[in-house]
């Protein structure tokens, strides 16, 4: 058998939940000072990005490995759509387009890895490389500079390590562009 005050209990809360509402929209509402908000870091524009091949400094990058941060660089870049015209290291075009961007990568850290290595202990192993992205305009001035890495550390070939410095490029242009 129920008790009185287990029904009413409902019904009384929702009548104060209703005198509260109307109180608190009879009464002036709360302003607080508009927050300041932060400034926005203005957003590059280009219409053209020529990539350059990978500078690999004086670290010994093996060439297939090089290969594959510059396609993989021009495989994500096409993909950021940000750019009307994307441009591959030497490409004629590159002199007649009015506001082109040039990417350059530099080398400043490599570890070579064995896939077999993380395949059997999954603790050691990982393959990275560490890259200094480099926007510049086509008189050489920097317009953005950033350390990007790319790592394998789990499973996939060393190859995968480009292909990771490539997608976090392709979230840079995508903050930046």
């Amino acid at each position: 058998m129920k008790h009185r005050n287990q029904t009413a209990f409902p019904v009384v809360f929702a009548l104060v939940l209703a005198a509260g509402l109307l109180i608190a929209g009879s009464l002036p509402a709360r302003t607080s000072p508009p927050a300041q908000a932060a400034p926005a870091a203005a957003k590059l524009t280009a219409s053209a990005i020529q990539i350059e091949l990978l500078d690999p400094g004086d670290l010994p990058i093996p060439p297939e490995f090089r290969v594959a941060v510059y396609e993989n660089l021009v495989a994500q870049v096409e993909k950021a759509n940000k750019f009307q015209h994307v441009l591959r290291s030497g490409n004629r075009n590159a002199s007649s387009a009015a506001d082109l961007v040039i990417l350059k990568t530099i080398a400043q850290a490599y570890t070579k890895g064995s896939q077999k290595q993380r395949e059997v202990t999954t603790v050691s192993g990982a393959t990275s490389i560490k890259i200094k992205a480099q926007f510049t305009d086509r008189n050489g001035k920097v317009l953005l500079e950033k350390e990007l890495e790319g790592s394998v550390r789990f499973f996939g070939g060393n190859l995968n390590a480009t292909n990771d410095f490539a997608k976090k490029l392709f979230t840079l242009i995508g903050e930046t562009f």
